[in-house]
């Protein structure tokens, strides 16, 4: 086995892979929360935020989706309640009143790319490994593309950073789409082998917190309760990111992650947190005017961007009233 390969393999082991499953507590009345992926780091801030809501009277159940497309159609069919995800094609199109009410986390993805790249600019023409199409990356690459005048080569599609960047050191391909953590563990294991292209500053979504309206407006009092537990979080993890440690659940799902991913959680959110990861403020009309002008570019919204209205999009009175 060569030692490109055995890297290759290495790293994917680091990567914890939990199956689909759902955690129910004792209510038949309970919040449903759709996941668009199963728990891992960069979920942990979440959690601490669902133990801080439970302590106030909130009774859930949460189930992992295998992607966000999936966790979109079960909070559209009603088959859950909130969901995470960006849906703003789903939301334009469907007849359903969908809406935002808090931002989770920017989407701070990192071009990485083999040493035959140094600029973004590099890569007109090449092909690109990304996560999904129609998905997060795949926007990023057009609004790349829009922004620079490039045109990307080939696109294919591996679904999960981790994956790519497996794909990556293998010889697989030589440029791809990757999230914080991974982008932070490839660095740290092969940092002298690859580039990251520096990137232009976004603030909008890569993953939020969404609901029918008519529900979240019948459900008042559990919404506020959840909104106002996430808040707090992301407000005290900018002013100490090893609250989100501390906090954790030992018996919950993330308290279940092995040793080395709870024993990175600290260093994982002081990076996150200052790369602006998070808003502290949970986004509101500053991350929906840039949702709307981001997915406008990227082709997920359809229309005159001046005729797209935040309301469409995005139901602020949760936060408003957390900010309160």
């Amino acid at each position: 086995m060569n030692k490109i390969l055995k890297a290759a393999i290495a790293f994917c082991l680091a990567v914890p892979f939990i199956t689909m499953m759902t955690v129910s507590s004792a209510r038949a009345d309970k919040i449903r929360i759709a996941l668009a992926e199963t728990p891992s780091d960069e979920l942990a801030a979440f959690f601490v935020a669902l133990e801080r809501a439970k302590a106030n009277g909130l009774d859930y159940e949460w189930t992992a989706f295998s992607d966000e497309e999936l966790a979109i159609q079960a909070v559209l069919s009603g088959q859950m309640d909130i969901g995470f995800g960006t849906p703003y094609a789903a939301m334009q199109r469907s007849r359903a009143p969908i809406r935002i009410v808090f931002q989770l986390s920017k989407l701070k993805f990192f071009p990485v790319t083999s040493k035959k790249y140094s600029t973004l600019e590099d890569l007109n023409g090449e092909p690109i490994m990304l996560h999904s199409r129609g998905g997060g990356t795949d926007s990023i690459a057009n609004v790349i593309e829009d922004k620079l005048d490039i045109k990307f080569g080939k696109r294919s599609y591996v679904p999960g950073s981790s994956n790519r960047i497996a794909a990556l050191i293998a010889g697989q391909t030589d440029a791809t789409i990757v999230d914080l953590s991974n982008k932070n563990k490839l660095m740290k294991l092969q940092g002298d082998k690859f580039n990251v292209l520096p990137m232009f500053e976004v603030d909008a979504s890569d993953e939020a917190l969404f609901g029918n309206l008519d529900w979240i407006k019948a459900n008042e009092k559990d919404v506020d309760i959840f909104v106002k537990a996430l808040l707090s979080v992301w407000r005290d993890m900018h002013k100490d990111p090893t609250v989100i440690s501390r906090e954790t659940n030992p018996d919950g799902p993330i308290g279940q992650l092995p040793k080395e991913i709870l024993d990175s959680l600290d260093g994982f959110y002081t990076d996150a947190v200052a790369g602006g990861l998070y808003d502290p403020n949970g986004g509101g009309r500053k991350a929906a005017q840039a949702d709307m002008e981001w997915y406008s570019a990227a082709g997920q919204l359809t229309g005159d961007l001046a005729s797209l209205k935040i309301e469409d999009f995005w139901y602020l009175k949760p936060l408003d009233d957390a900010s309160n």
